[in-house]
């Protein structure tokens, strides 16, 4: 995206981070600032970053240039871990042009916003109470370095929230002022057990906290522990603040916190303040101020868009790098894999504490084993496989993945074997309507852009003009999603004669695999045989041409038929795929029993798109969400490639390996 800084406003600044820091600047570009040195000239701004220690530079020109100010901050949801702990851009930023919103002396953007704005635009509201729900579903909130499956102590306590020693936002508060507030809130709930829960900052050792190892006795303690906010709340039965953003989060977790401070959140009905500024007379519901703070105020970002964006897109961002963190804090040994895989695999599993290749399974320590599809391992190994949305081409062309599953104790094309998706798709009858929107979302914009798993091209040859059209999808006869999944059928001439024996007066369109058209895999159907039993092959046509000529489906265990149902298009399968056995198409085999659920299409999708893959920038490895994962296949990014000569050495000596 190209930043049109002719047509943005000059802001001078005075500390170095706002050129430096790329993000920080680019966000400030696209919101229409001109970040750059010098003495403001009429019409120009001066930059402050909130309230820091070189805020003094720019509040001084400001002063004798009477140029307005611009107070940056970060938004209200930033990374995964804080600043000083790691050197993650935020992903939004706060723009006030009044004051900053920290700051109750005077007013800000923020505060005019909640004071004056009507908020009772229904479509905004929803949109508020939808990402509420995300937040919850996905544990997120200002960092998101914790870990769900930590439970909270037993019902009963109540929630001081520690401060770091010095921070702007005290405005001045100091440990006397905590430890009367600590004073309060063991008083007012006697015989409650009282938990400090302390800064990421402290407990990462960037900075100390307001309170200390001498505040804690037989009923205060602390928790330092990384478990979600959204857990604590659950069992607490009051919150005491004073400035935090966790207290803000509070409030969203069914909660009214007692404020001693004036933080934005503070007089609007939803605190039980000791010091909110008079001037908030205003009673408003907790969708109207996240409206307010997370909709209305902040400017979003998206990086693998490079645009501004919407608080949707970044919930699922945060929800995907969130979750790499979760799941890769412990670091893994990748067992047996393909040298081109490599690299692609470090970028996108070596963030946190980095990614080890080895022969085979070690024995003790705290890394995750993981090995490519089924290969032995032992009991408790992960096993990875390609996602359900792969690449611009074909693994067989060492195309790297851009999305990736891992499970446990098989993987998602064994029938037989109930793993991680099989228990996605029986609890998705769970799942906040926010996420079954979002699914839908996801739906219509496969549909739109036409996406499926490899995304080839190819020309539609001409059709005879009759129905019903039946799409044949072939497969790689020894793939192991044949071999785990089929039943009787297990052949494509086994196939493409079932299908011709039961609809005699149909269209057939036989379409083989790719891998199997270019020679590289088993599964080839000859020429006379395809010819007595299909109308007509479609040779080098894409799955979504293929797709949008089909009225229906017939496959033993393909991927093409969860990408029809996702088109709408009746789907029969000879074999029991990932997708089968939920009464969204017609099993021609018995469906396993341990698939007692059936699901909706949103349902499904969710599973097999949002909660079971992981998503990776094709660059860099990074975290994505699904939404970008489509965006970048849609634009047609292309993936980085392994050098030709690379893959015919990789065929040449695949059959000499073990």
């Amino acid at each position: 995206m190209t930043t049109k800084t002719a047509q943005n406003q000059r802001l001078c600044v005075y500390s170095g981070g706002f050129l430096t820091e790329g993000r920080l600047k680019r966000i400030l570009e696209l919101a229409g600032w001109d970040v750059s040195l010098g003495v403001p000239q009429e019409g120009d701004w001066v930059g402050l970053w909130g309230r820091t220690r070189t805020a003094w530079r720019g509040e001084a020109v400001a002063g004798w240039t009477d140029a307005p100010v611009l107070t940056v901050e970060d938004a209200f949801l930033r990374s995964v871990h804080p600043a000083r702990l790691r050197s993650e851009p935020p992903v939004g930023l706060c723009l006030d042009k009044s004051g900053v919103h920290f700051d109750g002396s005077v007013p800000s953007d923020l505060e005019t916003l909640l004071a004056t704005h009507a908020l009772d635009d229904t479509a905004l509201l929803n949109r508020a109470r939808a990402a509420i729900e995300q937040l919850a579903y996905w544990h997120l909130g200002k960092y998101s370095a914790t870990d769900p499956e930590i439970d909270p102590p037993s019902p009963g306590y109540v929630v001081v929230i520690d401060q770091t020693e010095g921070d702007a936002a005290l405005c001045g508060a100091d440990r006397t002022a905590f430890l009367e507030m600590l004073t309060f809130a063991a008083e007012e709930h006697p015989g409650c057990p009282v938990l400090i829960k302390t800064h990421p900052e402290s407990d990462g050792g960037a900075r100390s906290g307001l309170f200390r190892p001498e505040d804690a006795s037989d009923r205060i303690a602390f928790c330092s522990d990384p478990i979600s906010p959204w857990r604590l709340f659950e069992g607490a039965v009051a919150v005491y603040t004073h400035s935090s953003t966790l207290g803000f989060e509070a409030i969203f977790a069914d909660h009214k916190p007692r404020v001693f401070g004036q933080p934005f959140y503070a007089g609007w009905g939803l605190t039980l303040d000791q010091d909110a500024p008079p001037r908030r007379e205003r009673s408003l519901t907790r969708a109207q101020l996240f409206a307010a703070a997370m909709i209305l105020y902040p400017v979003w970002y998206d990086p693998v868009r490079d645009r501004v964006c919407e608080i949707e897109d970044v919930i699922a961002a945060l929800a995907a790098d969130a979750r790499a963190y979760r799941e890769d804090r412990k670091g893994y040994v990748a067992v047996g894999m393909s040298p081109w895989k490599r690299p692609h695999l470090a970028r996108a599993f070596g963030r946190e504490m980095g990614l080890k290749f080895a022969r085979r399974v070690p024995s003790g320590g705290t890394r995750q084993a993981v090995v490519w599809g089924m290969a032995d391992a032992p009991d408790g190994t992960l096993r990875m496989e390609d996602g359900f949305l792969r690449s611009r081409g074909l693994g067989a062309d060492l195309t790297p993945p851009l999305s990736l599953v891992m499970d446990r104790p098989s993987l998602y094309f064994d029938a037989a074997t109930p793993g991680r998706l099989d228990a996605l798709i029986a609890e998705s009858d769970g799942l906040p309507l926010a996420e079954i929107q979002r699914s839908e979302r996801l739906i219509a914009q496969i549909r739109r852009d036409g996406l499926t798993k490899y995304n080839i091209a190819g020309e539609l040859p001409d059709l005879p003009d009759r129905s019903p059209k039946i799409l044949v999808a072939g497969q790689v006869e020894d793939d192991a999603s044949v071999v785990h999944g089929a039943s009787d059928v297990r052949t494509n001439l086994q196939l493409l004669q079932r299908v011709r024996d039961d609809n005699p007066d149909a269209v057939v369109m036989w379409k083989p695999h790719p891998d199997v058209e270019a020679g590289r895999r088993t599964g080839v159907v000859p020429d006379e045989a395809a010819a007595t039993l299909a109308d007509i092959t479609l040779a080098n046509v894409g799955a979504e041409a293929a797709l949008d000529a089909s009225d229906e489906v017939w496959t033993i265990t393909s991927t093409i038929g969860f990408e029809a149902l996702i088109r709408g298009k009746p789907v029969t399968c000879l074999g029991m795929p990932f997708y089968g056995g939920r009464r969204l198409t017609h099993d021609l085999v018995p469906r396993p029993t341990h698939r007692k659920v059936d699901v909706s299409l949103a349902q499904l999708v969710h599973a097999c798109l949002i909660g079971y893959p992981r998503y990776f920038h094709p660059s860099t490895g990074a975290p994505i969400s699904p939404e970008a994962a489509l965006a970048i296949l849609s634009g047609g990014v292309e993936t980085p490639r392994i050098n030709r000569s690379l893959i015919w050495l990789h065929r040449l000596i695949a059959p000499f390996r073990g």
